[in-house]
């Protein structure tokens, strides 16, 4: 039997990782020959990380946005390590269940907004809108309505990137060479005003045109074929785009008329990012299934969940008597070790008030941010909501003409501002330097923060 010993050296540690990781998003080739940068990250407290060399970054990004709490948090750790000491798993097929899982489903829908009624557990965003697609076409089965089974999502919209959830995704690179989108996906328009906007329209305008768009879509393929809507609050990876005025009542009310689920992702959204407890929350939308994760346990352990809406339910236990079992389910659906570590984070989210937090330094940060971008000539626009935001990068303004892909830009702005000891994430669809840090980030960090990024688009825009 051979052994396999710890490596003894950061070298040794990145040549193993080389050899045998397959990391997610990163060039292949470049990765596993050494030209493209590995980092061993070791530790994080608070707003911050610390790799194995010993260097210190600012997380302008909360990981994948979803470290809300922050790093470090040992009371999360602790309730991870009483629940392994108590049961460490069990599965919760056939009515099995823990305490710890009962009263995080009671307060998931007791604060989700909406009328919702029971949660379903996954591992991440990706499995849980899987759910959610199975759910729409399960709700109309039961219905007597084989047909209405066409989801609509939007161009630049994310919703993950498994099979179903990858097609939903409204992004180009997502599908290439995978055989994506798969049938029974739809795309409509991004609700992006800065790009999408007619000559002298309004948002308002903007917005009643996307959900006419929207309504013509429908109709096109038969309202009878189309079981639901798909969509971000906030366009998150799409670009962090908050919706124009007047949009998500406009596109609400063409679901209602045609009889259509509306599936309301707060993955990134969920749990105080833009300053309300959900996305929906701040813009009036009423789902009927909701997906969440990332900020549900803050990162600490994998779990997302499908929240279901009464209205999808009660169909669901009223055909029980006819098909039986609902036969859909994981075998970590509601993990203990992750239900502990949700139960734990919305306990600091409730008694701190995170989402009041967001609202408040992100009001700071998102004033800050447009005082010191506005000042750049090639700054096309700077967007955000609380704790996520955006500068999108132009040739020229006046003219809103992009920069030649080839310069890439936003990526050369997201590499001077690491190698000044600040994570920010060059986002795609355009020159994009994008925020979305810890929800607790002390507002002296957003302003550090803030002066890297500004230093770092200085140096680029003097090699421009």
């Amino acid at each position: 039997m051979n052994t396999v010993l710890r490596p003894n050296s950061l070298h040794e540690v990145i040549a193993r990782d080389r050899a045998s990781v397959l990391h997610p998003f990163s060039n292949l080739h470049a990765y596993a020959h050494g030209t493209a940068e590995s980092t061993v990250v070791e530790t994080g407290k608070g707003s911050r990380i610390r790799d194995a060399a010993g260097r210190e970054f600012l997380d302008g990004f909360a990981g994948l946005y979803c470290v809300n709490i922050g790093y470090g948090r040992t009371e999360v750790a602790e309730a991870i390590s009483r629940q392994a000491h108590k049961l460490a798993y069990y599965h919760s097929y056939a009515g099995h269940t823990t305490e710890e899982l009962a009263r995080l489903s009671h307060r998931l829908v007791t604060m989700a907004p909406g009328k919702m009624s029971k949660v379903f557990y996954g591992l991440s965003g990706s499995d849980a809108n899987e759910t959610n697609a199975k759910l729409v076409w399960y709700y109309n089965n039961l219905r007597g309505l084989p047909a209405k089974k066409k989801i609509i999502s939007r161009e630049r919209g994310y919703h993950g990137c498994s099979i179903v959830s990858g097609s939903m995704t409204g992004m180009s690179f997502y599908h290439d060479y995978m055989d994506l989108p798969r049938g029974g996906i739809l795309h409509t328009g991004v609700p992006h005003y800065y790009w999408g906007a007619e000559a002298g329209e309004t948002e308002e305008q903007f917005s009643l045109r996307r959900a006419r768009e929207l309504d013509e879509l429908i109709m096109r393929e038969g309202p009878e074929t189309v079981g639901a809507f798909i969509g971000e609050p906030v366009l998150g990876t799409g670009g962090i785009t908050p919706p124009p005025a007047g949009y998500w009542p406009a596109i609400q009310q063409v679901l209602r008329k045609h009889d259509v689920l509306l599936i309301v992702d707060e993955v990134i959204t969920g749990f105080g990012r833009t300053g309300a407890m959900f996305g929906s929350d701040m813009y009036g939308i009423e789902p009927d299934l909701i997906t969440v994760a990332k900020g549900l346990t803050s990162a600490y352990a994998p779990l997302s969940a499908s929240i279901v809406g009464e209205r999808v339910y009660e169909v669901m236990e009223a055909g029980a008597e006819k098909v039986g079992a609902f036969s859909h389910g994981y075998t970590y659906s509601g993990h203990p070790l992750g239900v502990a570590a949700a139960n734990a984070v919305l306990d600091i989210v409730e008694r701190e008030d995170i989402p009041g937090l967001a609202k408040t330094t992100g009001a700071h940060f998102q004033a800050l941010l447009r005082k010191t971008f506005g000042e750049f000539p090639i700054v096309g626009e700077v967007r955000g909501v609380g704790m996520m935001a955006a500068v999108e990068f132009v040739a020229d303004p006046a003219t809103k003409t992009r920069f030649d892909p080839s310069l890439k830009v936003g990526a050369r702005i997201s590499q001077a501002a690491r190698d000044r000891g600040l994570i920010a994430r060059a986002m795609p669809h355009g020159d994009i330097l994008g925020f979305a840090p810890p929800l607790v980030m002390s507002v002296q960090d957003v302003d550090e923060m803030v002066a890297i990024a500004a230093e770092a688009t200085r140096q680029v825009m003097n090699q421009l």
